[in-house]
């Protein structure tokens, strides 16, 4: 038995894709991340984002996630935190899913709505809102998912 679901995150099956191997060598095969706890390849990227700011000491225990987020990252982040003991605030645009919405608030996460009617660069945006908030919030970390190096590292 393992230790936390985090434990989990990363151990996906190799699945050979028969039809394309025939009379190939080496087999090609396919990594299933959608087996991964939250469902798809961006819990292995949070916790990535998460234990590098760990180990640099921009996260510390108490400390706040604030990160904008549209998707799946949001659940591997919302996952990790709710097993660490991190609180989680996402900004999330307002034409996010209830379902989505639903799912991060069930791992703890607190959400903030922004209009998709402004520009990218507004301080309004979703990523505008998450900048204002880590600045703002004492203790807070902004993985900023689209900028973090251990988001593609992560893939390799």
């Amino acid at each position: 038995m393992q230790g936390s679901i985090l434990d989990h995150v990363g151990r996906t099956p190799l699945v050979p894709l028969r039809r394309l191997n025939l009379g190939l060598h080496p087999t090609i095969c396919l990594k299933v991340e959608s087996l991964n706890p939250g469902g798809s390849i961006k819990d292995r990227v949070a916790i990535a984002m998460i234990e590098e700011a760990e180990r640099q000491h921009w996260l510390r225990p108490g400390g706040t996630i604030i990160e904008a987020t549209a998707g799946n990252t949001g659940v591997g982040l919302a996952m990790a935190a709710a097993v660490k003991g991190y609180r989680c605030i996402f900004v999330m645009p307002d034409k996010m899913s209830g379902e989505k919405i639903r799912l991060l608030s069930a791992y703890g996460a607190e959400i903030v709505i922004t209009p998709t009617s402004v520009p990218a660069d507004s301080p309004d945006s979703y990523n505008g809102v998450a900048d204002r908030l880590s600045r703002e919030i004492p203790d807070s970390w902004r993985p900023n998912q689209f900028a973090n190096l251990a988001n593609p590292e992560i893939h390799y």
